[in-house]
């Protein structure tokens, strides 16, 4: 119980800037371990998310109050994802060979493809956000959802890049499908809940899940061979904005 305790904070210091409360004994198996509770902290997020949003509809209109609950978002994530959203989008669009498409995505720096990809996917995000109804129930469940598959994405494709130097390595180096069951039980389990307040939560959270991991992940197949953590960090907003196109139809 103490090391799955440290695993739960493990995960909020690697998917979050919210400091660690309790004494971790870093190994690469407790990273590894930490991956169940993806989901969780992304629930924990969502009702940072629901919560704020539901506090700014008392001052703000629903546009304003979405895009402030976006910068509370990147704030709280060091925009994680989005940086892997970039990254991935300027590899895939610039590199014409596996080698160059991962040489592109350690790169630091942002070209065309990965700003463009980055504008639209968070205006997007707002444009979504301002329509969905209930709102805090969509900002409550996304990122949840969207934090499962990047973990369904590990349970089946291989890992490609340099190990030695992606942060995503302890994670990615003999990923637990047992685990990886468990995760997505609790995600199903808590969709369910929800499906109180909207009855497609369910449905579009297969869709954003199940779907984006089969598409994305056969693309990545087809031109990295494999996932990349920064590949990763992109399945998880492609996940939420699938979710909230469904759930704004």
């Amino acid at each position: 119980m103490s090391r799955e305790w440290q695993a739960f904070w493990l995960a909020i210091g690697f998917l979050t800037r919210v400091p660690m409360l309790i004494q971790i004994d870093y190994s690469q198996r407790l990273m590894n371990q930490s991956s169940l509770y993806f989901p969780i902290v992304g629930l924990f997020l969502g009702v940072c998310y629901a919560g704020t949003y539901t506090l700014l509809t008392l001052a703000f209109s629903p546009l304003t109050s979405a895009l402030l609950v976006v910068i509370l978002h990147l704030w709280l994530t060091g925009a994680f994802h989005e940086d892997g959203l970039a990254d991935s989008v300027d590899a895939l669009g610039g590199g014409h060979t596996i080698e160059k498409r991962l040489e592109i995505m350690k790169d630091s720096r942002i070209g065309t493809y990965g700003t463009v990809a980055l504008v639209m996917a968070l205006a997007l995000k707002v444009a979504l956000l301002t329509e969905v109804n209930p709102t805090w129930l969509a900002l409550l469940a996304a990122p949840m959802v969207a934090r499962l598959t990047p973990l369904l994405i590990m349970g089946y494709l291989p890992y490609v890049t340099d190990p030695d130097k992606s942060k995503s390595k302890p994670v990615a180096d003999g990923f637990s499908r047992a685990r990886l069951t468990i995760a997505a039980t609790f995600t199903v389990f808590a969709s369910l809940v929800l499906t109180v307040f909207e009855p497609w939560l369910l449905l579009w959270g297969l869709c954003a899940t199940l779907g984006v991991a089969l598409v994305w992940g056969g693309y990545l197949r087809s031109q990295l061979g494999g996932y990349t953590g920064d590949s990763l960090g992109a399945s998880v907003v492609f996940s939420e904005l699938v979710l909230l196109l469904g759930l704004a139809i």
